[in-house]
């Protein structure tokens, strides 16, 4: 799921047209795998590795779109996540960037009918630091604004040209779940990824979860 230096990188099949294509923009794809997907310090797949992909499309003027997808089985009858996302992002100054967005959270064979959800985003970079918050736009049940996650993400290249990277991110409200703290670090080079997470929840919730995953991006 594509969100903010470690995350948001953030979906359609419109993406993929000769519309898009013709355009004074970027086409790219991307293909990862994981032993355990976990979002904002919460597996999604029960502990269990998951395959993804996704479409994003880059338009010179700093506007984007993109598609991913993922197996997911946190609730009842689901079996894949779907999401779609648009934004915009630029440069204020050359240590200084935003980028700007909104993404949908889709499961469309999950049961209840009330998993899905969207939320609108802003990250500011500031060199290796990125600041994020993501707030909700839309849920079963729930008002704009019920809930907000803030995040703050630090990125270290090493001298062998692998990045260390530092998450801390923090949740409040109450729709998604209970208020929450999640921490993490990760180890990255030429597409594999070394990490750990946890959030100060209680029970399981709270554990320590490591993970490995490979990622591959493809230019179209």
């Amino acid at each position: 799921m594509k969100k903010t230096l470690l995350t948001l990188a953030l979906s359609s099949t419109l993406l993929a047209t000769p519309m898009f294509a013709s355009a004074k923009g970027e086409l790219s794809a991307n293909v990862a795998a994981t032993s355990n997907y976990l979002w904002r310090g919460l597996e999604q797949t029960g502990g269990k590795a998951a395959i993804s992909g996704g479409i994003d499309y880059a338009d010179e003027s700093g506007f984007y779109l993109g598609t991913w997808a993922s197996n997911a089985d946190w609730a009842d009858g689901m079996t894949y996540e779907l999401d779609l996302y648009g934004g915009f992002g630029g440069s204020i100054s050359e240590d200084v960037s935003y980028d700007i967005g909104f993404i949908y959270y889709a499961y469309p064979d999950e049961t209840s009918g009330d998993a899905d959800f969207s939320e609108v985003y802003a990250n500011l970079s500031f060199g290796a630091l990125t600041l994020g918050v993501a707030v909700l736009a839309d849920g079963e049940g729930a008002d704009t604004g019920d809930s907000i996650y803030a995040s703050a993400d630090y990125g270290v290249t090493l001298a062998n040209e692998a990045e260390l990277a530092f998450h801390l991110g923090s949740y409040s409200g109450d729709w998604l779940a209970e208020d929450s703290v999640d921490y993490g670090i990760s180890l990255s080079k030429s597409g594999f990824t070394f990490g750990a997470s946890a959030t100060d929840l209680d029970g399981a919730a709270g554990d320590v979860k490591v993970y490995v995953s490979y990622a591959v991006d493809i230019a179209l």
